[in-house]
């Protein structure tokens, strides 16, 4: 298994250790945190500039740099090897391999560790507990 983010361009994605992709469980957590904040505040205020052209978070330009923000942040997942399935909830995966399967890691927004995995071709509807 590799551990080089470099080693995710041409010959496929990084391959975690359950290892690796537990120590990097507190920057993904600190940053998906941040994200959840942020896409509350993106859809208060673009349901407020839509219904009323005003809001307390601010106007167009405070939208822009939120999603900027947004964008920023979510692209750091791809960018270390982290699949993002989804926003909203936050729903990760994280490529590895288990008894020599290829399978996903697999983090939920709310849960409190990495405990979950899936065979590669199976999704979300084929998760299972981690064993041991």
């Amino acid at each position: 298994m590799t551990s080089d983010p470099e080693d995710a361009s041409p010959s496929g994605p990084r391959v975690f250790t359950l290892e690796e992709a537990r120590d990097l469980m507190p920057e993904i957590r600190r940053r998906t945190a941040e994200l959840v904040e942020l896409r509350a505040d993106l859809a208060e205020l673009a349901a407020d500039l839509r219904s009323s052209g005003a809001s307390e978070l601010g106007g167009r330009a405070e939208l822009k740099g939120l999603e900027a923000r947004f964008e920023e942040l979510r692209a750091w997942f791809p960018e270390n090897g982290v699949e993002v399935k989804g926003l909203a909830p936050i729903l990760l995966d994280l490529p590895a391999l288990l008894d020599g399967a290829p399978v996903r890691l697999c983090w939920l927004e709310g849960e409190p560790e990495l405990a979950w995995y899936h065979r590669s071709e199976l999704g979300f509807i084929g998760r299972r507990p981690l064993p041991g």
